[in-house]
């Protein structure tokens, strides 16, 4: 039997009263725009009383608890890997369409942000590495949040602790307007879809399969659910976010259980207009002014000159080699590829290949290749256009062949500090992958940031704003301080690989600053021990690079974490699986001419191929 769903007149009348007015003059277009969308916001759509957005995907038990099994997929065309089955099935439709990786990339882009809107989304910033097949040329694009002009080390209330600390006051850091940085998603997707698509598909047509789906609905994971329980404070707080991400029940919000349906039909209307007007109708049209009002609301300096002024930089990624592979990463302002090719540079000078992958020995040159880098990453990086960063130092071979004659066979080191790679200078938080058949290749990490970032939400668009201004420093004398325009430092670290001018793999992640450990050991795992992709993504992880403290996930052997602790660290043991360790979305060409895609099942990541 099947259900009509249809949104009642009436609604449409509430939510249009809800709507900010353009920052345009011309009201009588204004309204024409209206109308036309309140009409097609009322079509109506059927779906089964058994609907699914999952198909036949069982991507959770019976208690809740995430499946471990069937989150990988290959095909000898084309593979989507991301956080959501959703966004990978659209990603792989625009593939099947005749659409290129940058076509499909973009779509899935534009798919998260409904699908896993605790974690990225069009009020986020993100990262793309990319690879053409038509050029052969890699390059890099920066569309993170920028700090909004008026930003200042002074605009937080701050406080200094009793041991000479500075923080600030409150959550205002990580919460309201104050948090929020110019959003870059929409212009980087569009910037890659107008530059680096294949030219076959409109952007409507990239579009409507996530307009159809936040009309249709999705089903809510027990991922998702938990996300919403724990940040239901904040949604309720800040109730323009509370109306998008909280049911209404008998006139009280709450969060949405696991497996019930979760419909964004303002989402749909937001996609609606940029697929009309592009990147102006979010920086520049009604979208823009409703921005501005929320975060004005909320404390924010935010302005619409900053939204109009945003501009996607285009740059060369960074680039190292690891035993014959080139690796292509994130540079300034991102941490994350330095610092891991920083860290294989150091992991180069052992014989790895000749051990366990989840050896004592392995471990410890991966705790003390952390440590260094991870020290140097804390005092060196930020915005190369605000401050100077030894980047050709930090990934030297010559600095690296320096720091691993620190390690001493068992005994971890202690008390690192920061070396100096200016003596070396001489010498330059979802994440998705998606490869074609062709060689194009995207390696995509976006964010905003904290979960559900800032909760400020602009009324009636479906969406949230980043809290990315957490991610700069406290005060105004590190390389990481606020300043107008700035961007703030990131581990996000999309990260190609390629052997003798070929594609090999394409890897990231979200997670913070633990990012830069998963990808240095995926790339380990694949390159030193020959692993296939879903298996490389599954084997066990470590984290952690202070004070000899380890955390690691529970699979590695007993006599490991024994030896471990023999050698000076502290050891912690976490889950079997645990989404703190990073969630890899990736893929991989075989020898065999196959596309070989892995999801984590850390988080909800499914890779789908044809």
């Amino acid at each position: 039997m099947k259900k009509i769903l249809a949104l009642l007149l009436s609604v449409i009348m509430v939510l249009s009263a809800c709507q900010p007015k353009s920052v345009s003059t011309n009201d009588s277009t204004n309204a024409t725009t209206q109308v036309k969308l309140e009409e097609e916001t009322k079509e109506v759509i059927s779906i089964d009383d058994n609907y699914s957005s999952l198909d036949d995907f069982v991507l959770w038990n019976e208690d809740g608890t995430l499946r471990t099994t069937g989150r990988g997929d290959k095909g000898a065309n084309g593979v989507v890997s991301s956080g959501k089955y959703e966004a990978s099935k659209i990603g792989r439709e625009i593939l099947e369409q005749g659409g290129n990786a940058v076509d499909a990339a973009v779509a899935v882009g534009f798919a998260l942000g409904l699908t896993e809107a605790n974690a990225t989304g069009i009020g986020g910033g993100g990262f793309m590495t990319m690879h053409s097949a038509e050029t052969g040329e890699t390059v890099f694009l920066n569309f993170r949040e920028k700090a909004p002009n008026a930003a200042t080390p002074e605009m937080w209330q701050t406080q200094t602790n009793a041991d000479g600390k500075t923080t600030v006051i409150g959550n205002q850091k990580q919460k309201g307007g104050k948090s929020v940085g110019v959003p870059g998603n929409v212009a980087g997707w569009i910037y890659a879809f107008e530059n680096y698509g294949s030219g076959k598909l409109t952007l409507k047509q990239i579009l409507q399969p996530t307009i159809d789906l936040a009309k249709k609905g999705f089903n809510v994971s027990p991922t998702l659910s938990t996300d919403m329980k724990n940040t239901y404070d904040d949604l309720l707080r800040y109730s323009e976010s509370g109306d998008i991400f909280l049911k209404d029940i008998d006139g009280m919000k709450l969060p949405y259980e696991y497996g019930e349906i979760f419909k964004n039909p303002d989402y749909a209307k937001t996609l609606e207009l940029i697929a009309r007007d592009g990147k102006d109708a979010f920086y520049k049209g009604e979208i823009a002014k409703a921005i501005i009002d929320a975060n004005s609301k909320y404390g924010g300096v935010m302005t619409l000159e900053d939204l109009a002024n945003y501009e996607v930089e285009v740059t060369k990624p960074v680039h190292g080699t690891y035993r014959g592979y080139d690796i292509y990463s994130s540079p300034s302002p991102s941490s994350g590829g330095t610092i891991v090719v920083q860290i294989l540079n150091i992991l180069e000078n052992f014989d790895i290949p000749s051990l366990q992958y989840n050896s004592p020995e392995k471990l410890k040159l991966l705790a003390d290749a952390f440590a260094m880098a991870y020290a140097d990453r804390g005092e060196y990086m930020g915005d190369t256009k605000f401050v100077k960063v030894p980047i050709d130092g930090l990934t030297s071979k010559n600095y690296a062949k320096k720091l691993s004659q620190k390690i001493v066979d068992g005994k971890a080191l202690n008390n690192v500090m920061p070396d100096d790679p200016w003596m070396f200078e001489h010498e330059d938080t979802t994440h998705y992958s998606v490869a074609d058949k062709d060689g194009n290749i995207v390696s995509c990490t976006s964010t905003v940031n904290y979960y559900f970032g800032s909760c400020v939400a602009p009324t009636g668009y479906g969406f949230i704003l980043n809290d990315e201004m957490d991610d700069f420093v406290v005060g105004a004398d590190h390389p990481n301080s606020i300043a107008g325009g700035k961007t703030p430092l990131s581990s996000m670290s999309p990260t190609i690989i390629m052997k003798d001018g070929k594609p090999f793999a394409c890897i990231g992640s979200p997670g913070g600053v633990n990012i830069i450990a998963a990808i240095a050991q995926i790339c380990s795992y694949l390159i030193d021990h020959n692993m296939d992709m879903q298996e490389a993504v599954d084997a066990p992880r470590i984290k952690g690079y202070r004070d000899c403290t380890l955390d690691y996930e529970g699979r590695f052997p007993e006599e490991t974490i024994n030896k471990m602790v023999e050698y000076g660290f502290t050891m912690n043991r976490s889950d079997e699986f645990n989404r703190s360790f990073g969630s890899v979305n990736a893929v991989k060409y075989d020898n065999d001419g196959m596309l070989d895609g892995a999801g984590d099942p850390r988080r909800d990541g499914k890779a789908l191929a044809y």
